[in-house]
């Protein structure tokens, strides 16, 4: 093994531009439709790969759980594989947790990434998928690599080109409980299924508004809506502050996932439509202006 060390790592977050409830499995989890898109704000890895077996996690950033997804990947990875190698797992944590943005299980992917090739395993992605699947729904997004249209419970990924835009994102102190909102009457559930063609439809005919217009899109400059949304709402009072305080800024609104970060677009030109408003967030509102992402930046990390 040449590798000793990766650091400087990316563990990048994704937003749900939209998700829809489609029905529901026997064994009682929820079908589901979105679209992911990788955005910039990201969390910060190093990897030191160690020959005694261990794996320790040092937090170079807001403390995280003891047995972390971080932890539990290196864990099954290292056991799967057999190896006899351990590593120190150091993370600078940026994405707020609680968000519905996927950092957990982005940290997890980019854990099995960079383990992969530290300890010279030489595993294919599709090996990688199938062991990430295991840790979360959202793992394999984050291990394929590409913007994606989700299916299933999360697990059916069918990359997508989502054209560059501007992603004004903000998150309110509060948390949701994901099990909370699915149990509550306010849940949409039965959405009409959408297909592949049509979403790509849609944004391709958003992405040709001149900006002036575009920024005057509203509640319509995003395909479908969150059927979570009402429910997180009457839950989380943070959600509808949030999404008021965008509107009023970009004249548009949706929350990510299960919540309870909100984003709105900002444009998709080489500028945002607006500048962030320095200064402006309320206490313990925590929020950026991102850029979407074409590419996982570890995409090609695996074959």
């Amino acid at each position: 093994m040449s590798l000793q060390a990766l650091y400087d790592l990316p563990a990048p977050a994704k937003l749900n531009l939209f998700l829809h409830v489609i029905g529901r499995r026997a064994d009682g989890y929820h079908l589901l439709q979105s679209a992911f898109v990788l955005i910039d704000w990201a969390d910060t890895l190093h990897l030191e790969c160690r020959t005694d077996g261990q794996l320790l996690r040092h937090d170079l950033g807001p403390a995280l759980p003891a047995n972390d997804l971080c932890l539990k990947a290196a864990r099954s990875l290292q056991q799967a594989s057999g190896t006899t190698y351990g590593a120190d797992i150091s993370i600078n944590k940026s994405v707020p947790w609680g968000a519905g943005m996927g950092g957990g299980s982005s940290d997890a992917a980019t854990v099995l990434l960079g383990l992969n090739r530290l300890w010279g395993l030489g595993w294919s992605r599709e090996r990688l998928l199938t062991l990430g699947l295991t840790l979360g729904a959202d793992v394999p997004f984050f291990i394929g690599g590409r913007n994606a249209f989700v299916e299933g419970i999360g697990e059916q990924l069918t990359p997508i080109e989502v054209p560059p835009q501007w992603l004004a994102v903000v998150k309110p102190p509060e948390a949701v409980a994901t099990a909370e909102i699915f149990s509550s009457p306010l849940m949409t559930r039965g959405t009409k299924s959408a297909t592949v063609a049509g979403l790509l439809a849609d944004m391709q005919q958003r992405a040709t508004v001149p900006k002036d217009k575009h920024h005057g899109a509203s509640k319509e400059a995003f395909f479908g809506r969150n059927d979570l949304q009402p429910a997180a709402q009457a839950i989380c009072p943070g959600v509808v502050q949030v999404a008021r305080w965008l509107e009023g800024r970009f004249g548009n609104s949706r929350m990510t996932g299960s919540g309870s970060a909100v984003f709105a677009s900002a444009g998709t030109g080489d500028q945002p439509v607006a500048t962030w408003p320095e200064g402006e967030l309320p206490q313990g509102w925590v929020g950026r202006m991102c850029r979407s992402l074409a590419r996982h930046p570890l995409d090609g990390w695996a074959g």
